[in-house]
C-alpha cells in the first residue's frame, strides 16, 4: 500500500514520541517505586542502568540483523516486544520485577530508535532527507517536554501501572501502523550512506555524544528524585520537567539554524560550553536553595522559643511555597 509522505513523517514521529515518553517518563517515577518497593532511590535508579546497558549492547546486535533480514520487520517485532516489556513494567511487584521489564524495554528499543531512522534517511528525497530526520527526531525531543511530564502527573496520582498499561497499548497500534506505512525492502535493507568509516573515526565521531548522553542523562535521572527532596509536589516537579523538554525542543531547532549558518564544529563547540555552564549553574543553584532553606529552618526555631504560634504560621507559608 503506498502512503502519503505527511502519514509517513507522522507515523515515524509518533514511533519516537512513544520510545521518548517511555524512556523520560521513568525520572518522575523513580521516587514512585522507590517508595513502594521500600527501597532507596540509589536502587530505584538501576531501572534506568539497567535500560541502558542493555540498549547499549543490543543495538549493534539489531543493527546488524536489520541490515540481513530487513528493518521493517525489526522495527515491528522491536515493537510488538516493547509493548510486552511495558506490560511487565506496569506489573513489576518487586526491584527484580521492575529490572526485567526494563532490561526488555532496553532491548527493544536498540531496535526501534535506529531502524526508524534508518527507514526515514532511505524513504525520504535526497534534498529533504535532513528535513524528514529532524522531524522525526522531534518526536524524541518534545516526548521529554510533554509525554514525560503528563506521563509523571499521572503516575504520582495512580501509580505507574496505567501509565505504562498505556504505553504497552501504543506499542500495539504502532506495530501495526508502521508495518502498513514502510515498505518491505527488497536489498535486505540497504539505504543511503552503506560507507564504513573506519573504527578510529567512527570512535573520534561517537565519543562527544558520549560525553553529551552521560552528561545529559545523569542530570536528568534523578531530576525527579531531587525536586521531590526540595520539597516540589508532582505537579511542580511535573511543570520543571515540561519546562526542561521544552528547552531540549528550542535548543534542536536553534541549533539546526546556527549550524547551518556558522558551521557544524562551531556550533557543537558553543553548545557543549553552554552545556557546561548550565550544569555549573544549576550546581550553584542548587547549593544556595539549601543553604536559603537551612537559613529559613533556623529562623522558624529562634522564633518558636519566643512566639509559637507565629512561627507555625510563617511555617505553613514557607511550606506552600516550595
Amino acid at each position: 500500500m503506498k502512503v502519503a509522505h505527511p502519514a509517513k513523517l507522522a507515523v515515524a514521529w509518533l514511533t519516537m514520541f512513544l520510545v521518548g515518553t517511555e524512556l523520560f517518563v521513568i525520572s518522575p517515577l523513580l521516587p514512585v517505586f522507590a517508595a513502594a518497593f521500600d527501597i532507596p532511590l540509589s536502587l530505584a535508579g538501576l531501572s534506568v542502568t539497567v535500560f541502558s546497558v542493555i540498549y547499549m549492547i543490543s543495538a549493534p546486535i539489531l543493527g546488524r540483523f536489520a541490515d540481513q533480514i530487513g528493518r521493517r520487520r525489526i522495527l515491528t517485532c522491536s515493537l510488538l516486544v516493547f509493548a510486552v516489556a511495558n506490560l511487565l513494567t506496569a506489573c513489576a511487584t518487586d526491584l527484580a520485577s521492575l529490572l526485567l521489564g526494563r532490561a526488555l524495554a532496553g532491548a527493544a528499543a536498540a531496535g526501534v530508535s535506529p531502524s526508524i531512522y534508518a527507514i526515514v534517511s532511505g524513504a525520504a528525497p535526497p534534498e529533504r532527507r535532513a528535513m524528514w530526520l529532524a522531524t522525526t527526531a522531534s518526536g524524541l525531543l518534545i516526548s521529554l517536554a510533554l509525554g514525560a511530564s503528563v506521563g509523571g502527573f499521572v503516575g504520582a496520582l495512580f501509580g505507574w501501572a496505567p501509565v505504562f498499561v498505556t504505553l504497552s497499548g501504543l506499542s500495539l497500534v504502532l506495530a501495526w501502523l508502521n508495518r502498513r506505512t514502510w515498505p518491505i525492502e527488497r536489498d535486505g535493507g540497504n539505504v543511503a550512506g552503506s560507507d564504513r568509516l573506519a573504527r578510529t573515526v567512527l570512535a573520534s565521531r561517537l565519543m562527544p555524544m558520549i560525553i553529551w548522553s552521560t552528561g545529559l542523562y545523569i542530570v536528568y535521572t534523578y531530576l525527579g528524585a531531587a525536586l521531590s527532596a526540595a520539597g516540589f509536589s508532582a505537579q511542580r516537579a511535573a511543570e520543571a520537567i515540561l519546562f526542561y523538554g521544552s528547552g531540549s525542543f528550542a535548543g534542536v531547532l536553534i541549533g539546526g539554524r546556527a549550524a547551518d549558518r556558522f558551521g557544524v564544529r562551531l556550533t557543537i563547540g558553543a553548545s557543549f560550553a553552554g552545556f557546561c555552564a548550565c550544569l555549573l549553574l544549576l550546581r550553584l543553584a542548587s547549593r544556595y536553595g539549601q543553604a536559603d532553606r537551612t537559613r529559613n529552618r533556623h529562623k522558624f526555631r529562634r522564633r518558636a522559643t519566643v512566639f509559637p504560634s507565629s512561627a507555625g504560621k510563617s511555617r505553613q507559608r514557607f511550606s506552600s511555597s516550595t
